[in-house]
């Protein structure tokens, strides 16, 4: 039964959240990075990059005590504060194309995903566990939710949306035209009811955060095995999630790019293909697949459909049935020679967001052979994949909503 419980948010105050809030360290080019911590003191990119400070690249645990450094400052300075009572966070976006995300953050259990009942469906590398965990210790915060996703809700859809009929405590639109709300759900009431559905519910899913949630865990152990008095009430036992139903759950597909066809001509290729799908060529219009064990292929100024022939290839299991299971299984493999997904550097990923024209573009500039475009996996496949104990190929998804960090932060 899924434990998720309120919590005492650090969050920066209603003129600054704007200023605060940034994306994800990682999805910013330097020269936008620089240009954010020139001119704005208020980025949470300060925090999370206190060597910019002094000008020069710090690593390792001397920056994670930076960080915990520039965080006390801003606490300090008053950008941030904690609110006083225990609260779910309902917290809303409604990005650029219209699409709206509403959900509530809060603490989840790591004993539960210990117990399996917040499931994975990807693999996470030990030593990036064991980084994140160290900085963790060190920092005593998370500043980004992990996301994951419930069965939907009666008791919880009317509490969220009950409370979106007030006044939101702060609204602010980002540079790319992504709206976030928030509100608070203080009322002893409200709280009981979002606690006791959460806990009917036998299982919730890991939609992004894998590695961070995994983090969490390692945290917790280290933790409790250092606390002679431990309770399990202590705020070490969770993290901060932002959960959201599954039906607005938003997957977009990975779509694949690969440098060359492995020492193969282009009718070489295209014969070992025919051998596990039927193949037409569909010519210079953009063409996108259509449905499961379907995939586009752009080679030589071309699109090509493939359709799996499935009486040559088992789907027995939910990963063997996963489109991007099969297409590394039929074609990245045996044909292009691409064993490891992860480090490989013949192969590249292109999400969904940016379709079809980024994959012409860099095969028709030489950068890349072959491209090759897949539907976005569902739902339920990744609940099948999760349920199963299986894990999804890397870049499956490629997930929304995107939250930005140092919204709500959660001390332990």
């Amino acid at each position: 039964m899924a434990k998720i419980i309120p919590f005492k948010a650090v969050r920066p105050t209603r003129d600054k959240v704007s200023l605060v809030a940034s994306r994800s360290y990682q999805s910013y080019t330097q020269k936008e990075l620089e240009a954010r911590l020139d001119g704005n003191p208020f980025s949470f990119l300060h925090i999370i990059n206190p060597g910019y400070k002094y000008h020069q690249e710090i690593t390792g645990k001397a920056r994670y005590t930076l960080v915990k450094n520039r965080y006390l400052e801003f606490k300090e300075d008053g950008v941030f504060i904690q609110d006083e009572t225990p609260a779910y966070y309902i917290y809303k976006i409604v990005n650029r194309d219209g699409i709206a995300f509403s959900g509530i953050v809060a603490a989840a259990s790591a004993e539960d995903y210990k117990a399996d009942i917040i499931k994975k469906h990807e693999d996470t590398l030990e030593f990036r566990e064991n980084i994140f965990k160290d900085y963790l210790k060190t920092v005593g915060f998370n500043a980004e939710p992990v996301l994951l996703t419930y069965p939907d809700n009666d008791v919880i859809s009317d509490i969220i949306a009950e409370t979106q009929k007030e006044r939101a405590e702060f609204e602010f639109t980002t540079h790319f035209r992504d709206t976030h709300y928030l509100w608070l759900v203080k009322d002893e009431a409200s709280i009981n009811k979002i606690k006791t559905a959460f806990n009917t519910m036998d299982s919730i899913y890991i939609a992004d955060g894998h590695h961070r949630s995994a983090s969490s865990f390692l945290l917790a152990e280290d933790l409790k095995a250092e606390n002679k008095m431990h309770s399990g009430d202590e705020a070490y036992n969770y993290f901060m999630s932002y959960l959201i139903p599954e039906s607005e759950l938003k997957i977009y597909e990975f779509n694949r790019l690969v440098k060359d066809l492995n020492d193969l001509t282009k009718d070489a290729f295209l014969i070992k293909l025919d051998a596990v799908f039927r193949i037409e060529n569909r010519g210079t219009e953009l063409y996108k697949p259509t449905g499961k064990h379907h995939f586009s292929m752009y080679l030589d100024g071309e699109f090509y459909s493939l359709y799996l022939r499935k009486h040559n290839y088992s789907l027995d299991n939910p990963l063997l049935a996963l489109d991007t299971h099969i297409l590394y299984k039929t074609v990245l493999e045996p044909i292009l020679g691409i064993s490891d997904l992860r480090n490989d550097t013949r192969i590249d990923y292109s999400h969904g967001k940016n379709d079809l024209v980024n994959i012409k573009m860099k095969v028709d500039k030489g950068d890349y052979a072959v491209g090759f475009g897949l539907v976005p996996i569902s739902v339920d496949e990744l609940k099948a994949i999760a349920n199963s104990g299986l894990t999804m190929p890397p870049k499956s998804t490629f997930i929304e909503p995107k939250l930005r960090s140092g919204v709500t932060i959660y001390e332990f």
